[in-house]
């Protein structure tokens, strides 16, 4: 009975001590944080807390007074400078065909450089017309992601100032566990192990595989002291306690009615693909018991291939499509049919 009784305690130890497990769990998701490309007073609001948006979709709207006004008078810029540049050109060429005794060669350069001018201005008001819609249209804010609005606090007549974030949606698409597991248990774990996450108030796990394992975490040693030299505490105990190292989980499927918080906390538990791979309970029960006792006197062997020198990119990343600046209008397309007969000469008129 004392041996079964002291066999017990050592794979108690064992898998309290170094088996890849680990009650310090938490859910991560990462938070699109929405701020307008403009200012304006905010005039209407579509969404409420916690409500769920789809990608593409409203969130608040801008008063666009301000901007239809300036897309207006863009519009009427272009015309003006289009009717400018059809009119000097044709001065332009019609100076070009005179002979030297109606025209001077001075002259000609004169009416040339005018119609280079006026090119310029012509391009610099599509531009500007340019720059007057995108801000007409960017008066919908809508949302980046697909997920949940959060901790909403805006109101309609609220001021929203261009660049600050005032509207927050939890990407749904981007749930992941990190497991706080100790040095000692990390020469168990491999990319692409099974993992089973108890979160805690539900029964049944929510599953997934190893996805990373962080390369480097915060050292207070590491910071300077005085002149530049390392700043090194001293250690009262000794008791060496391990230090815990991020492993991040891709998480494949959740259980239904089990809802994803960022925050809450969850029991990690590692699956090794041999572990997974036995069928026999029986068959399971003996190896573990075997390879607990192993570890138990040696230290565990890291299994090869483990953790990759190159992590591969499995997810494509995500961008938001950037806008582009429309193509140049000419003029005859601006004011088509402007002053019939311009491109004639005088003496055929």
């Amino acid at each position: 009975m004392a041996l079964v009784a002291l066999l017990i305690a050592l794979l108690t130890w064992q898998q309290y001590v170094m088996a890849p497990w680990t009650r310090d769990g938490t859910v991560r998701v990462q938070v699109a944080n929405v701020a307008p490309q403009i200012s304006g007073q905010i005039n209407d609001i579509r969404v409420v807390d916690n409500q769920y948006v789809h990608k593409g979709e409203v969130l608040y709207t801008i008063e666009p007074f301000d901007f239809e006004v300036a897309q207006q008078t863009g519009v009427a810029t272009v015309q003006q400078r289009a009717a400018d540049l059809q009119v000097k050109q044709v001065e332009s060429e019609r100076r070009q065909h005179l002979t030297n005794l109606a025209t001077t060669a001075e002259e000609q350069q004169i009416f040339a450089g005018n119609a280079v001018q006026a090119k310029a201005a012509l391009n610099a008001a599509q531009q500007q017309l340019a720059q007057a819609e995108i801000n007409l249209k960017r008066t919908s804010v809508v949302s980046p992601v697909n997920g949940y609005v959060t901790n909403l606090l805006m109101r309609v007549g609220d001021f929203a100032h261009a660049g600050t974030s005032n509207i927050s949606v939890i990407d749904t698409d981007s749930f992941w566990i990190d497991g706080y597991f100790e040095e000692t248990k990390l020469a168990r774990i491999c990319v692409g192990d099974r993992v089973e996450a108890k979160l805690m108030g539900y029964g049944q796990p929510v599953t997934g595989r190893v996805g990373t394992v962080t390369r480097g975490i915060s050292v207070s040693n590491a910071a300077a002291g005085a002149q530049g030299l390392p700043n090194v505490d001293p250690v009262y105990t000794w008791v060496r306690l391990a230090q815990r190292v991020p492993v991040r989980i891709s998480i494949d499927t959740v259980p239904s009615g089990v809802p994803l918080v960022s925050g809450m906390t969850a029991t990690v538990t590692v699956r090794p693909a041999a572990e997974v791979a036995r069928p026999n309970w029986f068959e399971r029960m003996r190896r573990d018991v075997v390879d607990r006792l192993t570890d138990l006197f040696n230290d565990p062997l890291p299994r090869p291939n483990c953790l990759p020198v190159m992590t591969i990119q499995r997810v494509p990343t995500e961008s938001i499509p950037a806008e582009t600046v429309p193509g140049a209008t000419s003029p005859e397309q601006i004011n088509p049919g402007l002053a019939p007969g311009m491109d004639l000469s005088p003496r055929n008129r």
